[in-house]
């Protein structure tokens, strides 16, 4: 999820932890655990962008890290806070909790966590985007109104207690409008005969109302898109050929089994001009539809000066946000928009 929310979760988490005996500082402290994991972003600034993408959501959110750094960060918070309510125990509670739950709420978008590290394993959900508003702004604000009582006070448990309750149960709900989703896009691949091997189906931006799914067949991926306000539930697909084929000699390289695995097998190839591209479909088009410009995961596999493979990530322009999303949340009102 984006860096908001697991700020709100961690400061939440700290705040049922010991929040009682600390107060406020044990929010700040969740706050700051919560965001932890995420710092293996920092990996771009070392490695090559597909070196980097494989070490994403891996060691830093798994279950050992959380095991292995909640100790010392509740050591070097016990130092630095001398607060006889709270003791080293405490504190590692609170930092293993805030750190833990970043992977386990992680788990639930599309990219894929490593929660088992070391065993070569992710795992996703696919049922939130990693930023949702109607997850996180309300959590917020009950978080915010728990800051201003007491710390003793039962409406501050209260009021924390309920940004919990009402984002997990927000959680829970995306999960059944995910089975639902899948079912009228089976639905319509029966009804339009469309054989099919595999099936994914996540949610587009920002929402839980317009989800989209890739859906492979022996030569080519299906997208399409369907509106819980959509009217009728007819789903078109639109047609992306896989053009493996294109790949030729590059095939042999190293570079492109990792891709492939990075990929989980969700991409096509992409010529233009004297350009190849390795798309990956698992996160969408910037766009819907056959009109789409292309995916937001893409790479241009070019050779470097010593003749080796390499992959660099195309860049993706903030000016072509806005009519992105305009043409998103009119697709969220259905088909009939």
């Amino acid at each position: 999820m984006d860096s908001l929310t697991q700020i709100v979760l961690g400061a939440a988490v700290g705040e049922a932890a010991i929040g009682k005996k600390v107060g406020n500082k044990a929010m700040l402290c969740g706050a700051i655990a919560g965001t932890i994991p995420d710092l293996d972003v920092m990996a771009k600034l070392i490695f090559d962008d597909v070196t980097a993408n494989e070490l994403h959501r891996g060691f830093s959110h798994s279950i050992l890290f959380s095991i292995l750094m909640a100790p010392i960060l509740g050591w070097l918070v016990s130092k630095l806070y001398k607060n006889k309510q709270a003791n080293w125990k405490d504190w590692t509670k609170l930092m293993f909790l805030a750190l833990f739950t970043h992977p386990i709420l992680d788990a639930f978008t599309t990219w894929g966590t490593q929660l088992f590290w070391p065993l070569d394993h992710k795992i996703a959900f696919n049922n939130i985007f990693v930023a949702d508003p109607l997850y996180t702004v309300p959590f917020l604000i009950f978080l915010i109104i728990a800051m201003f009582y007491k710390r003793t006070h039962p409406k501050r448990r209260k009021f924390n207690n309920l940004g919990l309750y009402f984002s997990s149960i927000y959680l829970l709900i995306t999960l059944f409008l995910q089975q639902g989703a899948k079912a009228n896009f089976v639905i319509n691949l029966d009804n339009q005969h469309l054989q099919y091997n595999e099936i994914q189906t996540r949610p587009t931006p920002l929402n839980s109302i317009l989800w989209t799914a890739n859906i492979e067949t022996n030569n080519s991926f299906l997208i399409g898109y369907y509106s819980y306000f959509d009217e009728p539930d007819i789903i078109n697909f639109t047609e992306f050929p896989k053009n493996h084929h294109l790949l030729g000699d590059l095939k042999g390289d190293p570079l492109i089994p990792r891709l492939i695995k990075l990929t989980e097998g969700w991409y096509t190839i992409e010529k233009d001009a004297d350009k190849i591209y390795f798309n990956d479909l698992r996160f969408g088009q910037l766009g819907i539809g056959a009109n789409a410009s292309r995916f937001v995961f893409s790479y241009e596999l070019y050779y470097d000066e010593n003749g080796e493979l390499k992959a660099k990530e195309r860049e993706r322009l903030i000016e072509d946000a806005t009519p992105m999303l305009k043409k998103l949340f009119a697709r969220v009102l259905g088909n009939k928009s």
